[in-house]
């Protein structure tokens, strides 16, 4: 299994994109996940990967997963705080760090 991991990002290469996700408009970059203390965003150019979505999560190897991305040629997956990550071409699954609270499961804050 190809994964790539920065900070609480994970990418995990798939076979195909489900047919249940939909391709997203983009702006200039895709946000993978904004920092809730500092603002900061995992993010990869628009002109490197697509977006897609789904309504609802789906099952992804051990996970539930509602975000991919679709990398066309190598991209830089940036974060002012990460080092910069080099993402082959090919399909991923953008899986979230959670962690447990006595309440309910949460994203990890970076």
């Amino acid at each position: 299994m190809i994964t790539f991991r920065q900070g609480d990002v994970l990418l995990i290469c798939v076979d195909s994109i489900p047919s249940a996700a939909e391709r997203q408009a983009a702006d200039a970059r895709i946000v993978l996940a904004y920092g809730e203390v500092t603002g900061h965003a995992h993010a990869i150019a628009a002109d490197e990967a697509t977006e897609y979505r789904a309504q609802q999560p789906l099952p992804v190897f051990d996970w539930q997963c509602e975000r991919f991305i679709e990398v066309q040629v190598k991209a830089l997956l940036r974060h002012e705080e990460h080092e910069t990550i080099e993402i082959p071409a090919g399909r991923y699954a953008v899986i979230r760090q959670r962690e447990y609270a006595p309440d309910a499961l949460r994203n990890v804050a970076d």
